[in-house]
């Protein structure tokens, strides 16, 4: 693995996705509410693997430009339903963009970044991010990569390793990081690492 995905992963999200994006319903991120009082008004928001498109909705409804993407066309279609509006597909490798966004949203997705190409994706994601903005990413803990039972890798960062991996890829101004027990479309419950940093 690398190339900055794995194709088993994104092979699964191909297959699940109209199960897989209506599980999400119960609600947004925890964390997006406090990301978002930290934007301005209008900000323009990139959301990277948005899944079925509930923290999108809820960004768009705060009146944020948002960016909506995915990195599974059959993904994106069940996303775009629901906000109606297209969703671009967009792996996190083929991210190219420069200083455009004023803040990058990474729910539970950069999780599934092969741990040799995530410096490599992070750097996108700060390059991608206008002087002053924001990013938010969470990731599954634990300290080991592996698969879980569905076949899905993931990175399973700590907190140290993430701290690493992101002072890594570029001059943050701050890199904030917490950690926290939370559940999954496995159901089950583990260790969560969230990063919030600002360029």
């Amino acid at each position: 693995m690398t190339q900055g995905f794995d194709p088993e992963t994104l092979a699964f999200y191909a297959k699940e996705a109209p199960v897989y994006t209506a599980s999400g319903t119960g609600g947004i991120n925890r964390h997006l509410v406090d990301f978002a009082d930290r934007l301005n008004p209008g900000a323009r928001v990139l959301e990277l693997g948005c899944g079925g498109g509930i923290d999108a909705q809820y960004l768009i409804a705060r009146g944020f430009d948002v960016d909506a993407t995915d990195g599974v066309a059959e993904i994106a279609v069940q996303a775009a339903a629901r906000l109606g509006r297209p969703v671009r597909v967009m792996r996190f490798d083929e991210l190219d963009a420069d200083a455009t966004y004023d803040a990058i949203l990474a729910s539970a997705c950069l999780l599934h970044v092969p741990r040799d190409d995530l410096v490599s994706v992070l750097g996108r994601v700060h390059r991608a991010i206008r002087q002053g903005g924001w990013h938010l990413a969470t990731y599954k803990g634990g300290g080991r990569e592996g698969r879980d039972r569905f076949g899905r890798y993931f990175n399973y960062l700590t907190a140290d390793e993430a701290r690493r991996l992101y002072e890594g890829a570029g001059p943050w101004q701050e890199v904030e990081i917490t950690g926290g027990l939370g559940g999954g479309y496995d159901g089950v419950q583990g260790p969560w690492v969230r990063v919030i940093a600002r360029r």
